[in-house]
């Protein structure tokens, strides 16, 4: 069974006969037989050859790449495998005629903040006081599907978002610093958490998007830029409230993560390689978590759950099938 390999040492980066070999600073081979990686994830200080990129590319393998602080550096993605001149065509239309992109990018937003909605309603089930919450929520989502342009879409979503980020304060038994969402750089635990599984989650749909034959640069909610696959900024939306959130939830409130598994940089903290290794397991709990797919009739895996919404958008694009966001049913 494929599988992500999270990277920490540094060394070199090799192909070995069918495996990848990675020979640390203490010259340790540690092989993994090719036929088991699903995507490499590289957090070390590792260098790279031509042969391997050749070799990885032939597998159909990304590797995503992190810096020294766990900040997405980029990513090598290789030579598409999938083509469909049809579909690139049918995606750039949408994105040229406004009102069928303002329409996906309401639906992600609207399936986004739906499943906001369901963390909300959960915790307040298990005795937690967020009903003010919830109401407030549940009023801008109203105002979704009457926007008129992406930017006014955004704000109502960066209001949602506000009034959600407020409530872990409820929602988390730890005691948190957490006034508002800061991204460049994160200045506390949170905000830490939240870059980071963000940005792998992120990966983790681009990594999906390799295996469709979906563009990742042409994109409906956020701007399409020549620097980031933007497509999978938004798909991703609709799954952090499932997937990261989640996540982060389960870590603070088991007490698997506290401030201790941070330090402090110049002016923001750095979770410590240790924790960050915590986190990822985490993560990949949540990711293989499944369900019983109530269209389809069989289990599922949380990670799965993102390949099937981007063959919903390709039912969209080239088959004009309504398309409606994923939206946490359990």
């Amino acid at each position: 069974m494929k599988q992500s390999y999270y990277i920490f040492s540094s060394g070199e980066l090799k192909r070995r006969n069918d495996s990848i070999t990675l020979i640390d600073e203490e010259l340790v081979k540690k092989d993994i037989p090719v036929e088991r990686i699903k995507d490499l994830h590289v957090f070390g200080n590792v260098t790279y050859n031509s042969k391997l990129f050749d070799f990885v590319s032939q597998q159909g393998i990304l590797i995503h790449m992190y810096n020294y602080y766990g900040f997405y550096s980029g990513t090598f993605y290789p030579k598409e495998k999938y083509i469909s001149g049809k579909l690139l065509v049918k995606q750039v239309e949408a994105y040229i005629d406004y009102s069928k992109r303002l329409g996906l990018a309401q639906e992600f937003i609207d399936s986004a903040s739906y499943n906001i909605l369901r963390n909300l309603k959960y915790y307040q089930n298990r005795g937690k006081e967020l009903k003010n919450y919830i109401a407030d929520i549940e009023e801008l989502r109203k105002q979704i599907f009457e926007t008129k342009t992406i930017e006014e879409l955004m704000g109502v979503e960066g209001n949602i978002r506000k009034i959600y980020y407020d409530s872990w304060k409820v929602i988390i038994n730890q005691e948190i610093d957490f006034d508002k969402r800061v991204k460049r750089p994160p200045d506390n635990m949170m905000n830490s958490l939240i870059s980071f599984l963000n940005t792998v989650v992120y990966t983790k749909t681009l990594s999906q998007i390799y295996q469709t034959q979906l563009n990742p640069t042409i994109s409906y909610l956020h701007e399409p830029s020549e620097r980031r696959f933007s497509l999978a900024l938004d798909v991703s939306e609709i799954f952090k409230p499932l997937i990261v959130d989640r996540t982060i939830f389960s870590l603070l409130n088991k007490n698997v993560i506290t401030e201790d598994d941070f330090e402090q940089e110049l002016n923001f903290l750095k979770l410590k390689d240790s924790s960050r290794k915590k986190v990822l397991q985490e993560l990949e709990n949540s990711l293989s978590r499944t369900i019983m797919h109530r269209s389809i009739k069989r289990k599922v895996s949380y990670e799965h759950l993102i390949k099937l919404e981007l063959y919903k958008l390709i039912r969209y694009f080239i088959e004009d099938e309504t398309y409606n966001g994923f939206k946490i049913w359990w």
